[in-house]
């Protein structure tokens, strides 16, 4: 090991002042058990400590570097049976499969099958499905609260996606799924509601009905595991990605839950909370992060805000409209299994809700497009075909206003239309309007 030392009164980057300045040179070999700096005065600075702190932040973000790596995210799709070809791709134009099957080779049907599944659990189609679902059949005061929790968690996560602006694995992964290509990767939103779905249905639940806790919690880390494993199979996320995901999805739950219930009541009850919904949800929309290019994720976002402004409008009228009043019956609440008159009114709820929301999916949309293309002076026709970017700025307002509008129509028919017709109908679940 060789030492230069030189007599200083000023060393950068230590707590040494004085006037002048020079710089200390180190090269060695081998481990340093021992290392002070002496200058003129003889006085002696151990800095063995700050090269500790040194190596340690090299090795954080050694390990950091490792977990982003795409070679880890190809090794684990390796494991699970996705192999890559050594044929080279096609450069035929006939379709997209084509090419992609000569990428890579699926070895194991299962493990494919189930990921799809599991990425699916974070998509908007099982949103679309499940939550309705949920409010007409199961319980309406766990899911105003689950879809709260949610919408905030989503939210958050999104921003700092377009704001960090980091790109999905690239080769030699192999994108089993192109459908979230254009967004960037990190953190992984899907390992976010991986979290926030079904461990929020569980907390707001554990003390509500009295049910098997620990067969919930298997559950709920099954759910999230497969959904957190699926986007490393696909191909969509680095280990990094989700590992972030998870944690952020932790730390906003964990002063968010507790506090649920408080603003809940005041969104059920308070006589101002439909102006507020709308303008902050607005507001949200409107100086979301800028991505740097045209993505998805501010219109999926958009989806997310005015589903929860939607449903929460709706049970708000329900409540002032006196529709709704609280239970006589106070938790935890025993769990009855349905009988077959309770099945065939589920049956009949779940297939003329869903007809009545694709409905209104199909009425909103096209009402609310050509309202805000008139307001624009544009052509619907030609402002669809027109191309996604930025500089867009009027299929941009226009698509964002389409989304809000459809999909928070589609929340509030949800909660407060369809169960009157339900009602009307003698087929409505008797608890729903006690759900406070």
């Amino acid at each position: 090991m060789g030492i230069q030392i030189f007599p200083v009164k000023y060393f950068r980057g230590n707590s040494i002042n004085g006037s002048g300045l020079a710089t200390l040179n180190l090269s060695f070999t081998g481990v340093v058990h021992s290392c002070h700096l002496i200058t003129e005065t003889d006085r002696v600075y151990p800095i063995c400590g700050e090269l500790k702190k040194v190596t340690s932040k090299t090795t954080h973000l050694k390990a950091m570097s490792h977990l982003k790596e795409p070679e880890l995210v190809a090794k684990i799709q390796n494991y699970f049976g996705v192999i890559t070809s050594t044929e080279p791709p096609s450069t035929d134009n006939s379709t997209r499969s084509a090419e992609v099957k000569q990428n890579y080779v699926i070895t194991n049907k299962f493990w494919y099958y189930l990921f799809i599944f599991g990425t699916a659990l974070g998509d908007e189609a099982f949103y679309s499905c499940f939550i309705p679902f949920w409010f007409w059949n199961i319980d309406g005061a766990v899911g105003r609260r689950v879809v709260l929790i949610w919408t905030i968690v989503m939210y958050i996560g999104q921003a700092v996606k377009d704001i960090l602006r980091w790109p999905r694995p690239g080769p030699p992964v192999v994108r089993l799924q192109s459908k979230w290509s254009l967004e960037y990767g990190m953190p992984s939103t899907h390992a976010m509601v991986a979290v926030a779905f079904p461990f929020s249905f569980l907390l707001c639940t554990v003390n509500r009905y009295q049910y098997n806790i620990p067969l919930g919690l298997v559950i709920a880390v099954l759910w999230c595991s497969v959904i957190c494993l699926s986007r490393l199979y696909l191909g969509m996320h680095s280990v990094l990605d989700v590992i972030v995901g998870l944690a952020l999805a932790v730390l906003i739950m964990t002063p968010l839950v507790p506090i649920v219930d408080y603003l809940d009541n005041y969104l059920l009850t308070d006589s101002t909370s439909p102006f507020l919904l709308l303008v902050v949800s607005i507001l949200m929309i409107v100086y979301y992060p800028n991505s740097g290019k045209w993505t998805p994720t501010r219109g999926d976002t958009a989806m997310i805000l005015s589903v929860c402004v939607g449903i929460h409008v709706g049970a708000w009228l329900n409540y002032q409209l006196g529709i709704m009043t609280s239970s006589e019956l106070t938790p935890p609440y025993a769990i009855m299994w349905p009988s077959y008159t309770m099945l065939g009114c589920t049956v009949l709820r779940t297939v003329i809700g869903f007809a009545l929301v694709l409905l209104t999916k199909a009425v909103s949309k096209s009402a609310s497009y050509s309202f805000f293309c008139a307001l624009l002076k544009e052509d619907a026709d030609v402002l669809k075909k027109s191309v996604n970017s930025l500089s867009n700025k009027h299929k941009t307002i226009v698509e964002l206003g389409c989304k809000y509008v459809t999909c928070a129509m589609i929340g509030f028919n949800a909660l407060y239309l369809i169960p009157q017709l339900f009602r009307y109908l003698k087929i409505e679940r008797h608890t729903f309007f006690t759900e406070i």
